[in-house]
């Protein structure tokens, strides 16, 4: 080294001592007895004193040991404050996360093991290289558990605090990352750089300033912090890479000690591919992914407050009235717990598929998914709640999973939850993108999939209910029923011998005849009745008929009306699999209420064409319409009735028909506008023949 250089170092290093006994004065002069303070004191005067000796080994006056002995007592002081400062924003009498124990550990075990390397030369004078080679490699260490550190205090102050912290992890960052490239060179090639630890110390000197400007900003060191995952996976990537690159420098430093002329070379070579393998290893998103898992699995509290979140989501399914509304309960249940605006419920029924059952703040999605459909089947072998916007980057995770179209058009979709029933899919709830920005991990997985399992077990329940119910009212209705052909039963035959008996009395023949014509027009009408009640248990099979047939027999009942609906019959090749009466009594239901709901001077019209390999029939009317919430809650509710003399099973009996088919009803109505039925049904053709549909 030359004099010239010996000069500006010892220069450089007196400035420094200068510096920092300033920067201890000022801290001294505003001290209010802070423990964060005597430890800023502290550093600051090691790092006062390691520049004064610095000086003086650079003119000989003193053993470089000494210096390098202040400097690792230095750099423990400042990583001793930074440890203090991330403490003091703890919540109280918690304890320091495992990450921040694990450094706080290593930081001790690296100043304890330099110093008393330091010590070592009194003892043996004549070191090894390869230990020389290890006191770079620790020092290159300690400088990167200090850049993990100033990372942390960083990451996790909120961005209103930062102004008051940037200057320290600036100022502080910056001598680290010097004195890593300083200690990495020299562990790589054995020997230190000496214009770099020339300047060393003109590079301590200058970020002194920045150190006392957040020592003012900060009286306390405690703005509010929190150890975010984020922060903990950068620091984590950033520690595993210093520590990997230290690993490689050893092999490599071997290869150079023990490979003769090949040494430099080999050394070369493996060092850049271990760099290359590093980069490859950085930019893998699988195992970038997986190191997150990691972390937050292994060294977080959770993001929830699992018994928080859990009462809210009970709360929200058993709020409000019992019954229909709990579909509606379900989604805003789901969408809350990821801060969604709203979403809507699929559920499955019977043969027509999953349909939607209810919505939250999401009128507008619409659609119908089969029960066999591939999506389907993939949410209920999978289980899997489905993130659609990281569908549409990593295919790979779903493989040749397409979504269906409805849901592919709706530009606000983010989350498919599948609703679990043990091993059967109930349905699934489409939920909005979150307001929050919530991202999309394994633990809000982890939470919609234990939530929409319970939410599942509510909905069967309700389900379950609702179909006792039912199954009471009807049990209740036919044991009416049977009372009622048990007397038309008794009626026909007390009418029968009151004929047989009439014939005895000829008396007079006008009487006679008139009596006898009542009488058999009266037992006619009764065995219909009776004919159609005890046809009404469902044994009639379906078969082949021509939906123009149909539609012609449903208007021709309904003659007794004034007014007429226009009716537009589809092509007699348009054939439906079903069974005929009971097909035309539900279209004629329909087609009765548009002619009861529309004024004389209204108009109703009946359609039937095909649509999309299905047969459409369509009955509209300019009547006064339905509101929502009547069509959503009693319009197809068995017993509920708005007529006087209805019984309430007409709609509920029309689409339990259609869906026996494997068909769908739909309604689209508004008050003042009128309402559409529409009915989709199978061709003929799309069906098994040999199957049956009813």
């Amino acid at each position: 080294m030359t004099d010239t250089l010996l000069l500006l170092a010892a220069i450089g290093y007196g400035l420094a001592m200068l510096a920092y006994l300033g920067l201890s004065g000022l801290i001294v002069a505003s001290w209010q007895q802070r423990p964060q303070g005597r430890l800023l004191v502290l550093a600051a005067g090691l790092s006062a004193l390691w520049g004064a000796l610095a000086a003086a080994a650079t003119w000989g006056i003193l053993p470089v040991r000494l210096e390098l002995a202040a400097e690792v007592a230095r750099n423990g002081a400042w990583l001793a404050l930074l440890l203090y400062i991330l403490r003091l924003r703890l919540p109280p009498g918690s304890a320091l996360p495992a990450p921040l124990r694990l450094i706080r550990a290593l930081a001790i075990v690296l100043v304890g093991g330099l110093l008393l390397a330091g010590v070592a030369p009194l003892i043996a004078p004549d070191l090894p290289v390869l230990a020389q080679w290890a006191n770079h490699l620790g020092r290159v260490l300690l400088t990167v558990l200090g850049l993990v550190l100033i990372e942390q205090v960083y990451r996790s102050t909120r961005l209103e605090d930062r102004w008051a912290i940037k200057f320290l992890c600036l100022g502080l960052g910056g001598l680290f990352v010097y004195d890593f490239y300083l200690y990495a060179n020299a562990a790589l090639f054995n020997a230190l750089d000496a214009q770099v630890w020339a300047a060393r110390g003109y590079v301590a000197a200058l970020v002194t300033p920045l150190i006392a400007v957040s020592a003012a900003r900060n009286p306390e060191w405690s703005a509010p912090v929190g150890l975010s995952r984020s922060m903990v996976f950068h620091t984590a990537s950033l520690l595993g890479a210093g520590i990997y690159l230290l690993l490689m420098a050893g092999a490599g430093y071997y290869l150079r000690l023990f490979g003769g002329e090949w040494g430099d070379v080999v050394q070369t070579v493996f060092i850049f591919a271990a760099a290359m393998l590093l980069v490859l290893l950085m930019f893998s998103g699988t195992l970038r992914a997986r190191l997150r898992v990691f972390l937050s699995k292994h060294f977080f509290s959770y993001r929830y407050d699992y018994r928080e979140e859990w009462l809210k989501f009970t709360r929200t399914l058993t709020e409000g009235q019992p019954g229909e509304q709990l579909c509606e309960r379900t989604v805003e249940a789901l969408a809350r717990l990821v801060e969604s605006p709203g979403g809507a419920l699929w559920m499955r029924e019977g043969n027509a598929g999953f349909l939607r059952a209810s919505h939250w703040n999401w009128a507008d999605l619409n659609g119908a998914e089969p029960a066999d459909s591939p999506f389907a089947r993939w949410l209920a072998d999978k289980q899997w709640v489905v993130d659609l916007d990281e569908m549409k980057t990593r295919r790979d995770l779903y493989g040749d999973l397409d979504t269906p179209a409805w849901i592919q058009q709706a530009g606000d979709a983010w989350l498919v939850v599948p609703l679990m029933l043990h091993d059967e899919l109930l349905g699934f709830v489409v939920l909005k993108h979150s307001l929050g920005k919530v991202s999309f991990n394994w633990e809000v997985s982890d939470l919609l999939k234990v939530a929409s399992r319970q939410a599942a077990a509510n909905l069967a329940q309700m389900r379950a209910a609702n179909q006792l119910i039912v199954a009471r009212q009807f049990e209740s209705f036919n044991r009416t029923t049977t009372f009622i052909i048990h007397d038309l039963k008794n009626l026909v035959a007390q009418l029968s011998l009151l004929l047989a008996n009439a014939e005895k009395h000829k008396d007079n023949p006008e009487f006679q005849a008139d009596m006898l014509g009542t009488v058999e027009n009266a037992v006619a009408r009764m065995n219909k009745v009776l004919a159609q009640l005890r046809r009404g248990s469902g044994e009639a099979q379906a078969q082949s008929v021509a939906l123009a047939d149909i539609l012609a027999d449903a208007v021709a009942s309904k003659q007794a009306f004034k007014l007429r609906p226009i009716v537009e019959l589809p092509p007699a090749s348009l054939r439906v699999r079903a069974e005929r009466e009971r097909l035309t009594r539900a279209i004629g239901h329909l087609l009765q209420n548009a002619l009861e709901a529309t004024p004389p001077s209204g108009q109703v019209t009946l359609r039937g064409f095909e649509d999309s390999a299905q047969a459409i029939i369509e009955i509209t009317d300019t009547g006064s319409g339905m509101e929502d919430e009547f069509i959503r809650t009693r319009l197809f509710q068995p017993f509920d009735s708005t007529k006087g003399a209805g019984m309430g099973i007409g709609a509920y009996e029309c689409r339990e028909t259609v869906r026996a088919l494997g068909g769908q009803l739909d309604v689209d109505s508004a008050p003042g506008r009128g309402t559409r039925f529409r009915i989709s049904l199978p061709l003929e053709n799309n069906l098994d023949v040999g199957g049956d549909a009813a």
